[in-house]
């Protein structure tokens, strides 16, 4: 599915539809904006303020929507540390230098559900097969300090986990805090570890299949 751009006279809006969870926060937020169930092209971006928009954009969880400036620069800056919010019955909500496999971004949501039709991303299949699995990761008590700055590698490996190389703080995506700081580790793609958000090799045993 190809990005799609909107520019208005104060911000470039584009879209892509691969990496919507359907969070629905544009069409709730800027109505006037993000114009749902209308034909033709959906988005405005002279429907309301220019910094409103650019702030918009940097809420959107997956990075689907992003806002430029006038002369073309991103109109965010990528984040001091890498981090992983563990979403509640929900993908994996990256920040960060994110280098992942179509491209540099600061924002992407990971399916660790095993049905999403776009993966490595998310696409909010979670919700119609009735996945669950908590955000409520149990600490490591090992943490140790790390410099979280510097890029992230996001690496899906065929028929099997992500792998994540580069300076990661993982956190509970309810409290926020803290719970594995790392520079290598897998993360479960496939919906069936028993060690969510990380990966324990049940893939192998159940067949799983991605690219």
């Amino acid at each position: 599915m190809a990005e799609e751009r909107y520019e208005g006279k104060d911000v470039t809006i584009t879209f892509d539809g691969s990496r919507c969870i359907h969070s629905r926060r544009c069409v709730l937020t800027l109505p006037d904006v993000f114009r749902a169930n209308v034909e033709g092209p959906w988005i405005d971006p002279d429907g309301a303020p220019a910094d409103e928009i650019r702030a918009l954009a940097r809420r959107c969880p997956s990075g689907a929507i992003r806002a430029f400036h006038p002369d073309g620069t991103l109109a965010e800056e990528a984040p001091k540390k890498n981090v992983a919010a563990v979403l509640e019955n929900g993908p994996i909500a990256l920040r960060g230098d994110l280098q992942l496999p179509d491209g540099s971004r600061i924002r992407a949501t990971l399916c660790r559900c095993g049905a999403s039709k776009s993966k490595p991303y998310c696409d909010g299949a979670h919700e119609s097969i009735g996945f669950t699995a908590t955000g409520e990761v149990a600490p490591d008590e090992t943490i140790q300090a790390l410099d979280a700055r510097g890029p992230l590698t996001v690496d899906p490996r065929r028929n099997g986990p992500l792998k994540v190389t580069g300076p990661l703080e993982v956190i509970k995506g309810g409290s926020g805090k803290t719970v594995r700081k790392t520079e290598r580790c897998f993360l479960c793609r496939c919906g069936h570890s028993s060690t969510k958000p990380f990966c324990d090799g049940t893939h192998g045993k159940i067949g799983f299949e991605a690219d």
